[in-house]
C-alpha cells in the first residue's frame, strides 16, 4: 500500500448529504460500466470504472459531460469534497476500491459512515472531518476552478501535520486517531503492521506452548482413556 504523507492535488466538488456506498459502487446490475466492459467487476486495476456508474455514465457507457468528475479539471481530481454521512449504507469494500481507482485517496468531509471509514484506512485513502463550514468554503473555491486555471480547486492535506491548505492559503486542522494515522504514514494495512511484529509472535507462541503444552500439542491417535 502506498504511503500518504503529504497530498497536493485537484479537489472535486460534490456538495451532497448522505452519498451511500451503493450509490459510490452500483450494483452490477444498474452499473453502465460493467454491461460494456464485465472485466471492471473482476479487475482490481479497472474497478475505478465502478465508481458512481449510475451517475458517471450514460446507458450506453459513454460519460455524461455534466458530472463533476468527467470534467476538467475534475478528472484529474485526487481529492473529494463532499457533505455529511459521505459512505453511509452498506458495508461494501469495494465503494473504497473504487474511489481509489479513480486516483482519489482522500475524502474531505463534516461526517462519514463508520464502516467506510474505516474501510478507507485499510486501502491508502484518508477521510479527513471537517466542519460544515469550513468544507462549503472548500467547495464554493472549487466550483470556481476552470481547466485553464485549476488552482481554485488545489489543495494540500498534510496527514503528518494533520493540516488541511485550501486555495485561498488558510489552514485548517483535523484529527486522525494516532494508530490509523501511523499506519497511513508508512503504507501499512493491519495485516502488514501485524507482519511486523513475526518475531515477537513467534516468541510467545513458543514460550505458550513450553508452559501449557497441553494447550497446544497435535494429537494424532484416539485420547487415552
Amino acid at each position: 500500500m502506498e504511503p500518504f504523507t503529504v497530498l497536493t492535488g485537484i479537489a472535486a466538488p460534490m456538495p451532497l448529504t448522505n452519498v451511500n456506498t451503493d450509490d459510490i459502487y452500483p450494483a452490477s446490475g444498474l452499473n453502465p460500466a460493467l454491461r460494456n466492459n464485465p472485466a471492471a467487476l473482476r479487475s482490481r486495476d479497472q474497478l475505478g470504472l465502478n465508481a458512481f456508474g449510475v451517475w458517471r455514465w450514460q446507458k450506453d457507457g459513454t460519460p455524461r459531460h455534466d458530472f463533476v468528475l468527467n470534467r476538467p479539471p475534475f478528472d484529474a481530481a485526487q481529492i473529494l469534497l463532499a457533505f455529511e454521512n459521505f459512505g453511509c449504507g452498506s458495508s461494501r469494500e469495494m465503494a473504497v476500491w473504487a474511489l481509489v481507482g479513480t486516483g482519489i485517496r482522500c475524502v474531505v468531509a463534516p461526517s462519514f459512515g463508520d464502516i467506510f471509514y474505516g474501510n478507507c484506512f485499510k486501502n491508502g485513502m484518508l477521510p479527513v472531518r471537517l466542519p460544515h463550514e469550513t468544507v462549503t468554503a472548500l467547495i464554493e473555491m472549487a466550483e470556481a476552478a476552470t481547466a485553464a486555471d485549476p488552482s481554485a480547486a488545489t489543495v494540500s492535506v498534510d496527514l503528518e501535520r494533520q493540516l488541511v491548505t485550501a486555495p485561498d492559503d488558510s489552514v485548517h486542522a483535523f484529527d486522525v486517531e494516532p494508530y490509523r494515522r501511523q499506519l497511513l504514514l508508512e503504507g501499512l494495512d493491519e495485516v502488514a503492521a501485524t507482519m511486523q511484529r513475526q518475531e515477537q509472535i513467534t516468541r510467545f507462541e513458543t514460550e505458550y506452548a513450553a508452559r501449557r503444552p497441553w494447550v497446544t500439542e497435535v494429537r494424532l491417535g484416539p485420547r487415552p482413556r
